[in-house]
């Protein structure tokens, strides 16, 4: 049997709020020891765990997150009310220094952060990889930046000893020289994007760790792991770690 680690998707979400730090802490609560965020900018530039383009599914309003400055983003709640009814209707949208406040009383967790390209196109790659990094001081040595967008990758090679990790939207990516230049550290991939049959190597970018999702399927985790992934991110953790006992590290 293959060992890989699961990796937390969002925190929790099969129960709580998207990014929630109240989904993170059950995650970790659980024994997740990876984890895996998204992160936008306000006007003012500060990070905020956040995946959607738009505010309707997890704030229950019209707009979107990088169109809004501190003092608007404050009265939100990540609420999910649609899913999850009234349950945490008190549930901030999180900043990414709340969350590394949190981790900092984990030392053992190791967080994928993704900064979502509409962060970038917002305001600029090099602004929000700027402030991210101020946001997560003091965790670099157990922290990743992920993104679809190269611009964001390349600023934080740039500015820091961050690991890296693109995100691919073909299996054919991997054939870009601008992402073998960045000598990532990790991939990640949809399951969807992966080769059919056998063994899943990387050798276009030898020494890259490789990172899937999203599983919910603990057969499907092991067939992944035991093709290659050495990582498998998943909305469930708690269930997914409870069916893997023994089979993940």
């Amino acid at each position: 049997m293959t060992a890989f680690s699961l990796v937390a998707h969002r925190g929790y979400p099969r129960q709580f709020p998207d990014n929630s730090l109240a989904g993170i802490r059950a995650a970790l609560d659980a024994g997740a020891r990876y984890l895996e965020v998204d992160v936008q900018t306000s006007t003012d530039g500060t990070p905020y765990l956040f995946h959607d383009d738009d505010l309707w599914r997890v704030a229950g309003c019209a707009g979107e997150l990088t169109e809004l400055d501190d003092v608007a983003i404050g009265k939100l709640r990540a609420a999910e009310a649609a899913r999850l009814g009234t349950t945490f209707a008190d549930e901030p949208i999180a900043r990414l220094s709340d969350l590394a406040e949190e981790l900092a009383r984990w030392p053992e967790v190791f967080c994928f952060v993704e900064i979502k390209p509409i962060a970038a196109q917002r305001s600029g790659a090099g602004a929000v990889v700027r402030q991210v990094l101020k946001a997560i001081e003091g965790l670099e040595k157990r922290t990743a930046i992920i993104s679809f967008s190269l611009a964001c990758l390349r600023e934080t090679r740039a500015l820091s000893s961050l690991a890296l990790a693109p995100i691919i939207e073909s299996w054919s990516d991997l054939d870009s020289p601008a992402l073998r230049g960045l000598q990532p550290e990790f991939l990640f991939s949809n399951t969807r994007h992966l080769p059919e049959y056998g063994e899943i190597n990387l050798p276009q970018i030898d020494g890259t760790r490789l990172v899937v999702y999203e599983v919910t399927d603990p057969d499907e985790a092991v067939a992944l792991a035991e093709r290659g992934a050495e990582f498998v991110e998943t909305f469930h953790y708690p269930e997914m770690r409870a069916a893997l006992a023994g089979r993940t590290s």
